[in-house]
């Protein structure tokens, strides 16, 4: 999972035709830990798709614009548009994170 750091980045990278996958986090946040214990099995699942990871600290602009309340939480963007998200309540398993990942891909 690739890591950005400036809102400059983010967009240009969202702005891709095929999916990327955004997971927001931060360093201070347990329930972010808890995830990066099972999403290794995710990614190499969907390593057909580009995975990016946001410290939501580090780029809030891009956090607020795309409604990012909880950490950790998923976002799905094609073309500049936001086509998925998966809040922090919602991200707690590798099975909601997998059934959230089989609807939107």
């Amino acid at each position: 999972m690739e890591s950005i750091h400036t809102l400059d980045e983010f967009n240009k990278v969202i702005q891709s035709s095929q999916p990327v996958i955004v997971k927001f986090q931060a360093d201070w946040c347990p329930d972010c830990r808890r995830m990066d214990m099972f999403i290794g099995g995710i990614l190499e699942e969907y390593k057909n798709y580009s995975w990016y990871d946001v410290n939501r600290d580090e780029i809030p602009a891009a956090a607020e614009q795309y409604e990012v309340m909880g950490i950790p939480s998923i976002l799905i963007f094609q073309n500049g548009e936001k086509t998925g998200h998966l809040h922090s309540a919602n991200a707690k398993t590798p099975e909601e994170v997998q059934e959230f990942l089989q609807g939107r891909l």
